[in-house]
């Protein structure tokens, strides 16, 4: 029997009868929404509802897109992402096309794990790529960003990318490939893992306060050691290049303080305008573009390979209300209920 959460009529925004592409609120609720769309596709597919019976159509349907294609992992044969397509209807309303440059007319979404079925081991496995700092070299990723890019040859205007949980690092990564050849896509990443100690739970401001002033100096001061070194210099001069280049792509980052999974994030950009704020942006920016555990890689001569986290700029959007657990607080209903409390703020390196 279905979850009604995978019900629209039950558990999106129905509310939503019209929508202004230039309010923030309503671009975050249709993108979450049509992530979600993914989620219920997967689980139409697992479940064999099909036709009549498939609950994933409305989650797109109501916003006036179509479904353009599935994306579909060759190892497992699971779906695990979607290409939308906006289409209008003759009698849509002015909010529907109040802004061409506002709309959207292709957006690429990306489910995250899901934990039943037989989708759960490889996306259990991908996860483990994503610590491991190796997602890019998952068939998964190849067939994202070869779709990510195919579009973007089409010549299609105004494509967003989105995706949750695992998804979003999906959406992440090909953001962050697009951005380092110019392109820069509009991007809604809701949850996204961040790999790290769990500093953001330490309760003691100071000594949380502390801890991140002397990691960003210890980075820093291996950055400058390893750079030091002729065989590194060339390579280390076209990493800075690239991270100040992506600076420019500033993607839409959704993450609730209760979800470990991604609360780092939260104390990984205000750490950055303190160390402005205390004279110590220089060696900020320099611990920034880099890992310990990759700086320890490059110095024994190991290849390395950068940390997805590693982001110069980002419009973070907290969810300040209370969550009964870390499921909610890291699930992509909460990102289009209008009851939550959001607190939003653009960093920019």
């Amino acid at each position: 029997m279905a979850s009604e959460r995978d019900i629209f009529e039950l558990s999106g925004p129905s509310h939503l009868t019209t929508v202004d592409w230039t309010d923030v609120d309503h671009r975050r609720s249709v993108a979450a929404c049509l992530v979600q769309g993914v989620y219920i596709m997967q689980r139409d597919h697992q479940e064999n509802r099909q036709g009549p019976n498939a609950l994933a159509p409305p989650w797109w349907k109501f916003f006036n897109f179509d479904l353009h294609s599935q994306l579909i992992d060759n190892a497992d044969s699971s779906i695990f992402g979607a290409i939308y397509k906006f289409k209008p209807k003759p009698d849509s309303s002015p909010d529907y096309t109040l802004s061409t440059t506002a709309t959207p007319f292709h957006i690429i979404a990306f489910r995250g794990t899901v934990t039943k079925g037989d989708a759960f081991s490889r996306d259990l496995q991908l996860d483990l790529h994503f610590v491991r700092n190796i997602l890019h070299q998952s068939s998964r990723f190849e067939t994202a960003i070869q779709a990510v890019r195919n579009l973007v040859a089409s010549g299609s205007q105004n494509i967003w990318l989105t995706g949750h949980s695992l998804g979003s690092a999906m959406a992440m990564l090909a953001g962050k490939n697009m951005g380092k050849n110019g392109v820069f896509l509009e991007s809604h990443l809701f949850n996204p893992p961040f790999v790290s100690p769990p500093i953001e739970n330490i309760k003691n401001k100071t000594v949380k306060h502390g801890i991140r002033i002397a990691s960003s100096f210890v980075t820093a001061g291996l950055a400058a050691a390893v750079k030091m070194k002729k065989n590194h210099q060339q390579r280390n001069n076209a990493a800075n290049n690239l991270f100040i280049n992506l600076a420019s792509w500033v993607p839409c980052l959704y993450v609730n303080p209760r979800d470990h999974i991604c609360s780092e994030y939260i104390g990984y950009f205000q750490h950055r305008r303190k160390m402005e704020g205390i004279g110590a942006g220089g060696v900020e920016r320099l611990a920034a573009q880099h890992s310990i555990a990759g700086l320890f890689m490059d110095a024994i001569g190991k290849e390395s390979h950068e940390p997805l986290h590693l982001l110069p700029s980002a419009n973070l959007t907290v969810n300040l209300s209370p969550s009964r657990d870390l499921k909610e607080a890291h699930g992509i209903h909460q990102w289009w209920r209008c009851d939550q409390q959001l607190e939003s703020r653009t960093y920019r390196s």
